[in-house]
């Protein structure tokens, strides 16, 4: 079985995270998987809203495997397989994408966490729009602990996502946050029983599917290209995204079916 698992069902994209017994573990294969399915995702038009989650119970991520992955990075292991290789040879590239930093992709990502999520595993996490824990789920940046730095985006994305004070007590602190504590600071929308996890994913990414994939996107692209910048430079680009969503097909759909007592047919257009 591939170290990660990519499905499409009815306009959601599902990732699954698949090395179970290295609980979830970042390998270079699981890597260059994730960069290709996010590339496909992206140019998918069918695709309106991607699922990212793990196997198994017991852990969504466990960051980069300690024996495969951060030794290449190091230099304390040469490459050996082709997974290696190519991941070595467009390392930029590939880590970039896979990590989704710093990659465009203004479709919506929903986080289904399923079990702890650590180091690298929390790093992808603040790259997702919609996180969702099971109740056993927990999350925590490890890299301190081991002469590491947490350089996957989180010193630059977490002092955004949730207060200062918290987001320098994880960095620099190192210990581990339940599903609760992640609630409580904002840095996961909702925390269920683990059986509800994929149901309750599955639920919210229906929803956003149904909507017109045009305007959720201008959303997430608006959100993105305006954090930081002055309000006055910020609505430049908040007009430009509404502009287009408002020339659109899809525009001109939405309240003619409203109008028809229907449903809208949306087509991204």
């Amino acid at each position: 079985m591939p170290d990660l698992l990519y499905e499409k069902r009815d306009g959601i994209a599902i990732l699954t995270l698949n090395r179970p017994e290295q609980r979830n573990a970042f390998s270079p294969q699981t890597m260059v998987l994730l960069a290709r399915a996010w590339k496909d995702f992206r140019e998918d038009k069918a695709m309106r809203v991607a699922i990212l989650t793990g196997t198994g119970d017991v852990a969504f991520c466990a960051g980069g495997d300690l024996k495969l992955l951060l030794p290449l990075f190091t230099g304390a292991r040469k490459p050996e397989t082709e997974w290696d290789h190519e991941l070595m040879n467009n390392l930029g590239d590939v880590m970039a994408t896979a990590l989704l930093r710093p990659f465009e992709l203004y479709k919506p990502i929903i986080a289904a966490v399923n079990g702890y999520a650590l180091a690298g595993g929390s790093e992808i996490l603040q790259s997702t729009d919609i996180r969702i824990a099971s109740r056993t789920a927990s999350f925590g940046l490890t890299e301190v602990k081991r002469g590491l730095v947490p350089g996957a985006g989180s010193m630059v994305r977490l002092q955004r996502q949730v207060p200062y004070a918290k987001a320098m007590e994880i960095l620099m602190v190192g210990d581990d946050m339940t599903a609760e504590e992640a609630h409580r600071i904002g840095f996961v929308n909702e925390v269920v029983e683990p059986e509800a996890l994929m149901p309750r994913a599955l639920e919210v990414a229906g929803k956003i599917a149904k909507n017109a994939p045009l305007a959720v996107q201008a959303i997430k692209e608006a959100a993105i290209r305006t954090n930081g910048l002055p309000l006055e430079d910020a609505f430049v680009i908040e007009h430009e995204c509404s502009a287009r969503v408002m020339t659109s097909n899809d525009a001109r759909e939405g309240p003619r079916a409203f109008a028809e007592k229907r449903e809208p047919v949306f087509t991204g257009e």
